[in-house]
């Protein structure tokens, strides 16, 4: 594991070229692990920890990595920027790559608490934020934040965001290419019924030129990575990268230029082996590992039986690495 005496600040800045998105209840450290091992050069971020969380709970629980994960950037969740200073520096000594502030999460319970997109109605607090945390921190600062909000949605407004946030020291922007709808919609919702605007993204990388854009939102397969880095600094899945992870196997290839042989499910499955037994040694249960590699079971016959086995039969497994060795049978030859 990290810790502080191996600060992240004697790493080189990471790339942003490809990357998987912060999911809550998906990029845990177990997931992260797993994605690690069919990629070497994506860019892993974790799910969002409020300053809270961090502050006031475990801290070392919320910050706890495998040093392989790297690299690893913390997203965080918060609004007070001496709150955010305090949770980079934990951040940096842990050992994180990069500091991400989220301002793109729609859900009612962050916008209680001023975090999430509803931030984007305040450019000069999230301004305040960053420098704060640039301030304090040796790492980079970065921001992922929407193309806008309801009532506060218009081109104009998102570049009085990214100027005001600019100009606070932030030279990288991950953009969820949609709205949010803070009022109606699900989390869920908000993550599909807004259009995707591609082109209102497009518009703010011509405009800003000197800073990194990274797209979000609704990318899907290496072609559309690959058209979309004609335009963008830098593309980042979600979803799709986690049902379908085995996407993340040609990412080195294809977009970092390795010439290390692509690595197949079935070792991908033996490589994760002895992880899941120090978990299940260490008192864990397989299943918060598992639960993240199903997606590797997708387009091949058997490939329904190897989900039902880690995801129904694991329950009533009595040597559940038997069943791990028996799911890994039918990746052979994939």
């Amino acid at each position: 594991m990290k810790s502080a005496s191996n600060p992240a600040k004697t790493r080189p800045e990471p790339s942003r070229r490809f990357s998987v998105a912060p999911m809550m209840d998906w990029t845990d450290r177990h997931c992260r692990y797993f994605l690690r091992l069919l990629s070497a050069h994506t860019l892993l971020y974790t799910e969002m920890v409020t300053t809270g969380a961090l502050l006031n709970g475990d801290h070392e629980r919320f910050l706890r990595h495998d040093d392989t994960e790297h690299p690893l950037a913390l997203q965080l969740g918060g609004s007070t920027p001496t709150d955010l200073a305090a949770c980079a520096r934990m951040a940096e000594q842990a050992g994180y790559d990069e500091v991400n502030l989220n301002v793109g999460c729609p859900s009612d319970r962050v916008q209680n608490n001023m975090i999430g997109a509803c931030l984007m109605g305040h450019p000069a607090l999230v301004a305040d934020c960053v420098k704060a945390m640039r301030d304090a921190v040796s790492i980079p600062v970065t921001v992922k934040h929407r193309i806008g909000i309801n009532g506060r949605d218009s081109y104009e407004q998102l570049c009085d965001f990214v100027g005001q946030v600019r100009d606070a020291g932030c030279g990288s922007f991950t953009v969820h290419a949609r709205i949010a709808i803070l009022e109606g919609l699900s989390p869920k919702e908000n993550r599909d019924i807004p259009p995707l605007r591609y082109d209102v993204a497009a518009q703010l990388k011509a405009d800003f030129a000197d800073l990194e854009i990274v797209l979000n939102g609704g990318i899907k397969t290496m072609e559309e990575c690959r058209a979309h880095l004609q335009t963008f600094d830098g593309v980042m899945l979600g979803r799709e990268a986690y049902h379908n992870p085995y996407l993340l196997a040609t990412v080195d290839q294809d977009l970092f230029g390795s010439t290390a042989p692509v690595i197949s499910r079935a070792e991908a499955l033996v490589a994760l082996r002895p992880y899941i037994a120090a978990h299940i040694a260490a008192g864990g249960a397989m299943h918060h590992i598992t639960r993240h590699i199903l997606g590797l079971g997708s387009g091949f016959p058997g490939a329904r039986k190897f989900r039902q086995l880690l995801s129904v039969d694991i329950h009533k497994a009595a040597d559940p690495l038997a069943l791990l060795d028996q799911a890994g049978v039918l990746l052979e030859g994939r």
